[in-house]
């Protein structure tokens, strides 16, 4: 057990601080305090003795020292089970100090203003308190080291329960609480440098998260999960109502978003497992529902569904009528919102800045490392088209080229997808070879009842046989938007030009692993 008889308290975070401070004084603990923290203890009349008395040492360079001393961290660090430490403690006037009260300088909370100076980044930045921290850590044997308000009650508990002692099992909790938030902490500085320079991937990277919730489970019952949100973005995943988010909800709410985001206003996505099940924009949000969800209603059944605008009472009462897991939009009227509460376990998420660039890099997670990627948001303009093909595009054919273009960048490798001008109406995802994708997406097409004669064809990656376009020349596509880049392009082309299609070039893939 270790026994409590001086603490050192300095913090920026002072919630509870004067509670904790009280309880300490009326059960004989000496405090040691500076700067701020001494002020307000002091105005509560809770005794404390400043740093500088305690150490002999005044406080200098503007109070950038005035901890980093030998009293404090001898007192920190000394190992009261060694006799050989106990011994130079007692040499150099060195007392133990068995409870450090610390959280640091609000670095993240600095930098996030919009405002904020590179000279102001760097005095928050904290010296004295991360050493303070991972002094007292390291020796937990005999400190306890608080650096989280929300632990205060259990230590005030425990120290009550054990007369003025807390467990060694105890405090080896808190240092391990004490070397994440140090950790994360640093992690933080070095975003913000890197950002500043503009270093997307450097040498050594380093990220760090806050939990936000523990998770029902992973993509199966028998995995763990929990959601984390990074420091310096707060995540807008935050359901007004329905069922706790799983960790697939969230993945198909996350695709949800970013293909409707990145499409025309009202626009409309059904996502399912990850894929697009229909992508459509049109007048309104709930023509755009419709069309979507004509694609595949099968499909659709169960899905996510992103919508890029507000949803009104109609909508609502719309997508109400068929069973689905969550809807993310930019906003809901108090309408939909009563309509949606008759179904209380449809999961509602409002993501105000649907239209806000979006700058983020994609992290995946594979054996022993770990791979960055900026995401896949580049967007082409219809002047960059390469016509290969003898037959031209109208306007209108670009236009639905364009659409097609921008759906089959969300849809799983090997990708095709059949559309008209603004709605999908065929889809094949995930296919190993790209033939067996066109003849899938024109299947789910005529299955659901939809033509794909006369539509608009995109592709992810170029064709490397020219069967891809004979098998979209027989279910009577008109035209066909694709990379280009094969070491067949010639035969492709030539194809195209056999069928009568209109073909043009990208010269950018969009692979989706």
């Amino acid at each position: 057990m270790i026994e409590i008889k001086r603490a050192l308290v300095s913090v920026s975070d002072k919630a509870g601080i004067t509670e904790i401070c009280s309880f300490l004084a009326k059960n004989g603990v000496e405090i040691l305090s500076t700067g701020g923290t001494y002020d307000a203890l002091s105005k509560a009349g809770i005794p404390v003795k400043k740093v500088d008395e305690f150490t002999g040492f005044p406080e200098i360079l503007h109070g950038r020292v005035k901890t980093l001393h030998p009293k404090i961290h001898g007192g920190l660090l000394g190992d009261t089970t060694n006799p050989d430490h106990v011994k130079q403690m007692e040499t150099n006037g060195i007392v133990p100090i068995t409870l450090v009260i610390v959280n640091l300088y609000p670095f993240v909370k600095t930098v996030m203003k919009p405002d904020v100076t590179l000279e102001d980044a760097i005095e928050n930045i904290d010296i004295g308190g991360p050493s303070m921290l991972r002094s007292a850590a390291k020796n937990h044997k005999n400190v306890v080291v608080l650096t989280d308000p929300k632990d205060y009650e259990s230590f005030q508990s425990e120290f009550t329960a054990n007369k003025g002692k807390v467990s060694r099992e105890t405090a080896f909790q808190y240092a391990a609480k004490v070397f994440s938030e140090t950790a994360s902490y640093d992690s933080a500085i070095s975003t913000f440098f890197n950002k500043k320079l503009d270093i997307k991937y450097p040498d050594k990277i380093t990220f760090a998260f806050n939990k936000k919730q523990k998770l029902r489970y992973g993509e199966n019952p028998h995995q763990d999960a929990a959601f984390y949100e990074p420091l310096f973005i707060k995540s807008q995943f935050e359901a007004l109502q329905g069922k706790e988010l799983s960790f697939n909800n969230m993945l198909d709410f996350d695709a949800a978003f970013h293909v409707a985001s990145l499409l025309p206003k009202n626009a409309v996505s059904i996502v399912k497992h990850l894929n697009p099940c229909g992508i459509a924009f049109g007048e309104n949000v709930l023509e755009s529902f419709e069309l979507a969800r004509k694609t595949d209603p099968i499909s659709a059944f169960g899905g996510i569904i992103g919508i890029h605008g507000r949803v009104e009472k109609e909508s609502a009462e719309e997508i109400t009528k068929n069973f689905v897991e969550g809807v993310i939009a930019e906003s809901f009227s108090e309408e939909a919102l009563e309509i949606f509460g008759k179904k209380p376990n449809i999961r509602l998420i409002p993501i105000a800045k649907f239209d806000e660039a979006l700058d983020e890099l994609d992290l995946r997670s594979l054996h022993h490392g770990l791979l960055i990627q900026n995401r896949d948001y580049d967007l082409i303009t219809k002047d960059k088209l390469k016509i290969v093909s003898k037959k031209q595009p109208t306007a209108d054919d670009l236009e639905g080229l364009m659409f097609a273009w921008n759906c089959v960048k969300f849809i799983k490798s090997n990708a095709i997808v059949y559309t008209d001008q603004n709605s999908t109406l065929g889809i094949g995802a995930g296919q190993m070879s790209r033939v067996d994708s066109v003849e899938l997406g024109a299947m789910k097409a005529q299955k659901v009842g939809l033509s794909v004669v006369g539509s608009y064809v995109g592709s992810d990656a170029f064709f490397p046989f020219r069967d891809g376009i004979d098998a979209i020349a027989k279910v009577g596509a008109k035209a066909i938007i694709q990379p280009g880049g094969s070491i067949r392009d010639e035969e492709v082309i030539q194809a195209a030009d056999e069928h009568g299609l209109i073909m043009v070039f990208t010269g950018m893939r969009h692979f989706r692993h």
